[in-house]
């Protein structure tokens, strides 16, 4: 498969006291560049998390967030709870004593009491329970960032396919003009030729002509192009990484396509090599997008 580097997904879990709400989104980048903001009791995760992405992940701007989101259970108000009979004893040991030492202590109220550590069940959520929580939830979210990048790569490759197609057609098109535009140069120039030199012999005039026509050759050009696009159409089969590969091919395209532009003698070639200068800049944009 092809990736792109853009990306996102996200993903929730409900913790009951807490929701817990976790974030992944890239962009291009030349290499994996991985940042993160997460709550204070995820903040542990950071370096599981940057293993996680690095397995998955090649390139890419990738940014990583996890919030956590207070919330009122279901059933858990002072109704529900009741006092923890040894944390109860305790405390009453502890005021005996208290007021043994000194008999002119005040005793509990009521309230203070409820408000002793221990006292009502404590059931907010550890900081162990939110991270394994995170880190099920992470082993999801993952694989669907994954899959939005596949989806997303699949298209770019459809793109570069259908602009390498059109070039094809622009090579085949060219290819018929470039002699009839070679001899209608050369018999242009054997004109002006014998108008500045009068006393020059058509051999020397030949000889001119088959220098320049020689220069002006782009059988090569036009063969370079066409291997080109072979070999983007073999990277697109094989997959992969293959972002700093095509963008490679991208510099060599638009190198031969500026070439066959420079050594054209003709409007129609002209048009033809800068509409194939203008599909490489569309695919090259494309190109900066993959993994």
């Amino acid at each position: 498969m092809i990736h792109s580097m853009t990306g996102y997904a996200s993903a929730s879990r409900d913790l009951g006291r807490a929701a817990l709400s976790l974030e992944i989104k890239s962009v291009n980048s030349r290499y994996l560049d991985i940042g993160f903001r997460l709550a204070e009791e995820l903040r542990a995760l950071e370096m599981p998390l940057r293993e996680r992405i690095a397995e998955r992940i090649g390139r890419g701007k990738i940014e990583v967030r996890g919030y956590l989101q207070p919330q009122a259970a279901q059933g858990t108000g002072p109704r529900d709870r009741n006092p923890d009979p040894a944390a109860l004893a305790e405390l009453a040991r502890l005021e005996a004593a208290v007021r043994g030492a000194l008999p002119g202590a005040a005793p509990f109220s009521v309230a203070e009491v409820l408000r002793w550590p221990g006292v009502l069940a404590d059931d907010s959520l550890s900081a162990a329970e939110v991270q394994a929580a995170a880190l099920e939830a992470f082993a999801g979210l993952i694989g669907e960032f994954v899959a939005s990048r596949e989806r997303e790569g699949a298209k770019l490759a459809d793109v570069l396919r259908e602009r390498a197609a059109r070039m094809r057609e622009q090579l085949r098109a060219v290819e018929p003009l470039v002699p009839a535009a070679a001899a209608a140069y050369g018999e242009r120039l054997a004109t002006k030729l014998r108008e500045a030199v009068a006393n020059l012999d058509e051999e020397r005039i030949r000889q001119e002509i088959g220098v320049f026509a020689a220069k002006i050759d782009v059988a090569e050009e036009l063969a370079r192009l066409a291997t080109h696009l072979d070999e983007l159409d073999r990277v697109l089969r094989k997959g992969g990484a293959v972002g700093k590969r095509l963008d490679f091919l991208m510099q060599e395209l638009n190198r031969e396509a500026n070439t066959l532009a420079s050594k054209s003698v003709s409007g129609e070639v002209t048009a033809i090599a800068l509409e194939l200068k203008l599909l490489i800049e569309q695919m090259r944009e494309q190109v900066q997008n993959l993994e």
